[in-house]
């Protein structure tokens, strides 16, 4: 992969709202509401993302994605330095 798409990568994601974003699945989290991917922590929370239909794996994935593909491009770019 080349350095440009690593970079285009991190804008993306330096635009996105701030991890970290937690997956919350109505009847697996909680039993009442609506599943939603929350973002920001409990006491620095910003806004809910809901859907209108989504699989659970799909909506965990979105969460999951968020919080690490940050951390999988440090890792790349350090790796390719190394060599």
């Amino acid at each position: 992969m080349t350095e440009s798409k690593l970079k285009n990568i991190i804008e993306v994601c330096n635009k996105a709202t701030p991890s970290p974003w937690t997956s919350y699945i109505e009847g697996r989290d909680f039993t009442s509401g609506s599943s939603f991917i929350m973002t920001g922590e409990k006491e620095n929370r910003d806004y809910d993302i809901e859907f209108i239909s989504i699989k659970p794996e799909d909506q965990d994935f979105i969460a999951m994605a968020r919080n690490v593909i940050p951390l999988l491009i440090d890792e790349i770019i350090k790796l390719k330095g190394d060599q």
